[in-house]
């Protein structure tokens, strides 16, 4: 099933998101109403609580009064942890039955309106932020739910702000129009990316952009890669070290909008194992067929690799799987860095990237055309690395 987790902040119109996605089709998993359940009246979670903040943050029957445990934890960090640790690990196991209760082919979204804030994001195959100015949001607190500014501004000082949430986002509907806009956001997203993502991980398939299209460069391009990077960590384990290669590592230079990343692993076989199905299942299943790279200087015996790609539609990139140290494994770091450090050697291979798209449109062909380039870009690279004595 796909996993997407959907966050934003207090007032931002969450609900109308989730509710237009439940009416489409998801399975909503929605953290709010989950909260509430673990600390029901006679519930360990409500028992823990009182044990920790006293009877004063129950009502007269007995049940949790949130606003009154609300006005000692918001904005006191130390309560709200002590908060958190009672009720997070609940929380977690109890979503945790609700999606494994969710059919195999489910695209299920998780409402956690703390996602950033615990760090959830990289155990999603998608993150999606809602965000709404700060002033819509103080006058919805006001009117939906009779909050005086001084409190929302508090509740909303206490949460991530903007730009914490969107470094964590794949995707950001904006929310400060109408509901027929946002119903039309949410639509475009249902159809054009969450379906067929669902479907992608399903069938273990990888989106392959066909042709050559040159971008002009991208500055969230490191941000992009720095969010499939935790989720390839999260799938492989924290020990794998994990790399951005490739054009779109080399600020100032155009490129296929394409995230190339280099995951390093012992052998061939640690790619070949269980790791390739942690992997597929957290979107990046494996290619079909033999992978290599060619070598530098040519005429030496091919580097092989493992490559996998991402299957979501939205963010086209590929995992190459390289043994600690090979040569194709160093290669690539090598290349990255020099490219990164020499502005005359940007520009050339900038000239040959536009040259050949121009030309030679397919990316089969681009890449062959490209390798005589390569291999005198490797001359030059490693004169570099002896030179300025890198290190990969």
């Amino acid at each position: 099933m796909l996993k997407v987790g959907l966050t934003g902040g207090i007032g931002s119109g969450k609900s109308a998101v989730t509710n237009r996605l439940a009416a489409l089709g998801a399975v909503i998993v929605d953290a709010d109403r989950i909260a509430r359940e673990v600390v029901a009246p006679g519930s360990e979670g409500l028992a823990e609580i009182v044990a920790a903040f006293s009877e004063r943050v129950l009502d007269p029957r007995g049940a949790l009064d949130r606003a009154a445990l609300g006005a000692l934890v918001f904005g006191d960090e130390a309560a709200r942890r002590r908060l958190e640790a009672i009720t997070h690990p609940r929380v977690r196991a109890r979503t945790a039955e609700l999606v494994a209760a969710a059919p195999p082919d489910a695209v299920v979204v998780n409402d956690v309106p703390l996602l950033v804030e615990v760090g959830l994001a990289p155990t999603y195959h998608l993150v999606v932020v809602v965000q709404t100015a700060v002033t819509t949001r103080l006058e919805r607190l006001a009117r939906d739910r009779g909050m005086d500014r001084a409190e929302a501004e508090r509740r909303i000082a206490a949460q991530a702000d903007d730009a914490r949430r969107q470094a964590a986002a794949d995707v950001l509907l904006t929310n400060d129009g109408t509901q027929d806009e946002l119903h039309a956001a949410v639509d475009g997203l249902w159809r054009d990316r969450l379906v067929p993502y669902e479907r992608n991980v399903r069938e273990r398939r990888a989106v392959r952009p066909e042709r050559v299209v040159l971008s002009e460069p991208d500055p969230t391009w490191p941000q992009q890669y720095a969010r499939l990077a935790a989720r390839i960590r999260h799938a492989a384990g924290t020990d794998f070290r994990v790399d951005h290669i490739g054009s779109t590592a080399v600020p100032g230079l155009a490129a296929k909008d394409v995230v190339d990343i280099q995951l390093t692993v012992p052998s061939l076989e640690e790619a070949d194992g269980p790791l390739a199905e942690r992997l597929a299942d957290a979107g990046f299943p494996r290619l079909p067929g033999e992978w290599w790279d060619n070598p530098r200087p040519a005429g030496s015996a091919r580097w092989p690799k493992r490559l996998h790609g991402n299957a979501d539609p939205g963010r086209p990139a590929y995992l190459h799987l390289r043994v600690a140290g090979s040569p194709g494994w160093r290669y690539a770091l090598m290349m990255r860095d020099h490219l990164r450090a020499d502005p005359a050697q940007r520009a050339a291979y900038l000239e040959v990237k536009r040259e050949l798209a121009a030309t030679a449109p397919d990316s089969a062909t681009y890449g062959t055309l490209k390798d005589p380039w390569f291999d005198e870009e490797h001359l030059r690279a490693e004169e570099w690395a002896a030179r300025t004595g890198w290190r990969p």
